[in-house]
């Protein structure tokens, strides 16, 4: 990067984390501390929501995600306005009513001091989990900008959130972040702008979509009803919406962000606003994957986005076997390109049968850089078993820092860096508010003083955070990131959520019934899981389900035992 995009990256970051601790000054006690004292107005809690869903793995993973399978992805956010209608019905009111800290402690009101603990827990695992994630996403560019292993990145990545979020709180979390989705807007829109006009002058952004479309990477909506199918209209409305009412009802990082609100009506205006805003967001971020696929049919792409990992193959033995196949890539390049130009042609003489010969032909020459760059990932692992061979993460990292002009280059680096920032941050915050609420003061020291629970809450932020950090120096070996936390949420979201839903609206079911229920339920869930037996998105809704179902059957032969035996 230049100077002036080294000069924007700092100013960025620096200025928005010293306004969000500015902001947070004075907190004095665990209220203002875990809660911002419920003073927020609707605006700060939407970004704030937003934020903390929309990690640097949204920016990093999506669009190399639409660059590598297409558009599908849009419908796994299609049930999330559904779902936050029902949350505004029925969950804010309810949680801004016993003006709790966390969602489980409501919990232990309606069932008993097992059932909270048990959700409390899986809620601290899949979250410490999957926090580690999203703390490696970021030094992923800083390592590839600096080319050194992201080993060393994650560490200053991880210190840098850990200290900002441990001095400021939940106000320092959520004014950071309303900062944060103002400046991500304005970027993506200016990326946006940007890959269009570097495309060649005769291609515009309609024909560039249709030429993704020919190459099958405009697919946004599948209206088959397939189990195995990760991403469909279906998978998405049904599946989504329990992922979705789960995750934002059930898990702590987005609960501990809208009872921030100042009252009902402006957490649920924030909520709301949320649900309209996120989907063309989202395919916003994956219209840009799409744009940048079409920009390299017409400038070659390397045959490995990963400059750490190519630098090291190239220098390695296997860098005589490596320059054979870079050969071979060119020459597929120069065939597509033929390809492709004559696609161009009889798009414009609207030539059917042509469209359709040039279409198989771009297919064929697809199919063949996949194996050259597959042959490249298995010199790798010849050459370091322990290589990082998925560059998905790299497509749009590796386009930023090639082709955008200087300044913009810096502002979507710090983009993605505030946005893995936000998320992480207020990850942390919750992993703390529920270790000290549901668990230290709960559990082990119920009478303490506030200044106590608040030295704690700091204690707890620091431990989540050396516990993500570990995870995230193992993040580089699970594949795409953004599938991977959807996918690890999807493994508990359901219990919880089901957990939940019978406390709701099945009264005459008690804490013994839903407990079991809810541990049948998980191990069902994660041997499904495991044996990939139906799409991730459907374990959301089969875990709901089976504890609703699971804690009524006990429940009745429950009682039935109990008239048995008087």
């Amino acid at each position: 990067m230049s100077i002036l995009d080294w000069c924007v990256l700092a100013f960025t970051i620096l200025g928005i984390v010293a306004y969000g601790m500015y902001k947070s000054r004075g907190a004095e006690n665990i209220q203002g501390y875990l809660m911002g004292n419920r003073s927020l107005p609707w605006y700060t809690v939407c970004l704030s929501v937003m934020a903390t869903q929309a990690s640097a793995i949204t920016f990093l993973s999506a669009p190399g995600l639409a660059y590598s399978t297409g558009m599908g992805f849009v419908q796994f956010y299609f049930g999330l306005p559904l779902a936050m209608i029902v949350l505004c019905i029925t969950f804010v009111p309810i949680f801004h009513r016993l003006k709790v800290y966390t969602a489980y402690e409501y919990l232990e009101q309606r069932f008993d001091l097992k059932t909270r603990v048990l959700t409390s827990g899986l809620f601290l695992i899949q979250r410490g989990l999957s926090t580690g994630i999203t703390i490696y996403a970021p030094s992923i560019i800083l390592s590839t900008i600096l080319n050194i292993s992201s080993t060393y990145t994650t560490l200053f990545i991880g210190c840098l959130v850990v200290g900002y979020t441990v001095y400021g709180g939940t106000k320092a979390v959520s004014y950071t972040q309303m900062l944060q989705m103002s400046v991500i807007f304005c970027g993506l829109f200016a990326a946006g702008i940007i890959v269009v006009h570097l495309l060649p002058a005769e291609i515009g952004i309609v024909k560039a979509i249709g030429i993704a479309g020919k190459m099958g990477r405009t697919n946004a909506i599948d209206f088959k009803f397939d189990w195995n199918n990760q991403y469909t209209l279906w998978s998405g409305l049904i599946g989504g919406f329990f992922l979705q009412l789960s995750y934002f009802g059930t898990d702590q990082s987005q609960v501990g962000r809208y009872l921030t609100g100042s009252s009902v009506a402006q957490s649920r205006l924030g909520l709301l606003m949320n649900g309209l805003v996120k989907i063309p967001m989202q395919f916003l971020i994956l219209l840009i994957g799409i744009l940048v696929f079409t920009f390299y049919q017409y400038r070659k792409p390397p045959v490995f986005f990963n400059r750490f990992e190519l630098e090291k193959l190239e220098k390695s033995p296997y860098g005589a076997e490596l320059d054979s196949i870079k050969q071979v890539y060119s020459s597929i390049f120069l065939a597509k390109q033929k390809a492709l130009s004559k696609l161009d042609a009889a798009i414009d003489a609207k030539d059917e049968p042509a469209i359709q010969q040039q279409r198989q032909a771009l297919q064929a020459s697809d199919d063949q850089a996949k194996a050259a760059r597959k042959a490249t990932t298995n010199l790798m692992l010849k050459n370091d078993p322990g290589a990082d061979t998925n560059d998905n993460n790299y497509i749009f990292l590796s386009f930023v820092t090639k082709y955008l002009p200087k300044g913009l280059i810096g502002l979507l680096i710090a983009i993605i860096f505030l946005a893995s920032m936000g998320s992480t941050a207020s990850a942390l915050n919750s992993l703390a508010s529920t270790s000290v609420i549901d668990v230290y003061k709960r559990l082990i020291n119920k009478d303490g003083s506030d200044k106590q629970y608040l030295v704690a809450s700091r204690c707890a932020t620091i431990i989540w955070g050396v516990i993500c950090i570990g995870m995230a120096l193992y993040a580089s070996k699970i594949g795409n990131l953004i599938e991977a936390v959807n996918i690890l949420g999807s493994y508990v979201y359901g219990t919880i959520l089901g957990v939940f839903l019978v406390a709701f609206y099945i009264k005459r079911v008690d804490g013994r019934a839903v407990f079991i229920a809810a541990l049948i339920t998980e191990a069902i869930v994660c041997a499904i899981g495991f044996l990939n037996i139906v799409a991730y998105l459907w374990l959301n809704v089969l875990g709901c389900l089976l504890v609703v179902l699971i804690a009524i059957i006990l429940q009745v032969f429950t009682r039935k035992a109990q008239a048995t035996s008087t």
